[in-house]
């Protein structure tokens, strides 16, 4: 079932107390501290920053990644947008 998910283009998150995020429809994982963690998915470029944290499990085979720590927040960017405009992705992701 999980592979079918992963075919298909399914992206899925689950926060759990904000302590916790399990995610899939990962595609790469662009940087990582214990501050910010900033991961392409197949619906955008996802920053998630917080404190404390940590990558548990990591699988981009599949697509999954599963995070602990204390998550502030969690902003997505559409990949599209920038990229029909000619932008950088730099300049995508802050905007």
């Amino acid at each position: 079932m999980e592979e079918r998910q992963a075919v298909s283009g399914q992206h899925r998150m689950i926060l759990t107390d904000r302590s916790g995020c399990s995610l899939n429809g990962i595609t790469d994982i662009l940087s990582f501290d214990v501050s910010e963690v900033l991961l392409e998915t197949r619906m955008g470029m996802l920053m998630i920053r917080g404190n404390d944290l940590h990558v548990n499990r990591l699988t981009l085979e599949k697509g999954e990644i599963e995070l602990s720590g204390e998550i502030d927040s969690l902003q997505y960017s559409d990949m599209k947008k920038g990229k029909s405009q000619g932008e950088s992705f730099l300049r995508r992701l802050f905007q």
